[in-house]
């Protein structure tokens, strides 16, 4: 019983250990972005702003942010859309076929992304999908439906069905109770599945490396380009960006999940 009432200096050190490793990567990519230097290293005579002004001066960097963020915004509709409705439909349904429907959902999670991503580019061939907006979209969409599929269903299994069943009873059409009951109580699990959907669709390479080239080019694709041409410091600022917006999001995330308990 002792044992539960704290980890021990043991479990504390492991876990600022962990900590530390996860947000070393983070503590280092700050100062390089930082540099005063023309390459990757960390400032020799102080700190410059000037590889900030490279990326938001560029209309190279400034064209790749915009279509990451219309990709991920366009991706995200269609995971809330069909993740939402998958959700809410196994929930209603409520049979053993109904776990397999949700596990079909969780595969782009399951499968490595290098396998989908081969996948995508044999099937999106023929349909001229290959280096099209519509295809990244649809690639993104599809992978963030297991995120909204799961932070759903959460939210579904904390519903009262006799909310469901009282609003029936009262003379409630079923998309009515669906607008007016269902989907104000799962909000908070709708809104946390598209935070999660976006930021996989605004980070996401692998797939984006096989079914674009030229015309659609995101931002983790000029990114990747870079560290292969050249060792340019706007790539760490353009970093710090990511990362800060990222957080920004989950900020959010967590601040509706307070809210929602």
């Amino acid at each position: 019983m002792h044992g539960t009432h704290g980890a021990g200096p043991f479990g504390r050190g492991l876990a600022w250990i962990t900590a530390l490793y996860l947000v070393l990567p983070i503590l280092i990519v700050l100062p390089v972005a930082l540099t005063d230097q023309r390459f990757l290293s960390l400032p020799h005579e102080g700190l410059s702003l000037q590889h900030f002004r490279t990326v938001l001066t560029s209309e190279e960097w400034l064209g790749s942010i915009w279509q990451s963020f219309t990709i991920a915004l366009a991706s995200t509709v269609l995971s809330v859309v069909a993740g939402t409705l998958c959700a809410i439909g196994c929930w209603r349904i409520s049979r053993q076929a109904t776990e397999l429907v949700r596990l079909l959902m969780l595969l782009p999670l399951i499968i490595p992304s290098i396998v989908y991503a081969i996948g995508l580019y044999r099937y999106f061939g023929p349909l001229d999908l290959l280096d099209r907006f519509v295809g990244v979209v649809i690639a993104h969409g599809v992978t963030g439906i297991p995120y909204v599929v799961i932070t759903v269903s959460t939210a579904l299994a904390a519903f009262d069905p006799r909310l469901e069943q009282a609003a029936r009873g009262m003379g409630a059409s079923l998309m009515q109770t669906l607008r007016w009951v269902i989907l104000p109580r799962i909000m908070p699990g709708i809104v946390s599945g598209a935070i999660f959907a976006f930021i996989h669709s605004w980070d996401e390479l692998v797939m984006v490396l096989f079914i674009a080239s030229r015309d659609v080019f995101t931002l983790p694709r000029r990114i990747w380009d870079g560290i292969n041409e050249n060792l340019d410091p706007a790539m760490a600022a353009v970093a710090v960006l990511l990362i800060v917006f990222t957080l920004l999001l989950l900020l959010v995330d967590m601040a509706l999940r307070r809210r929602a308990q």
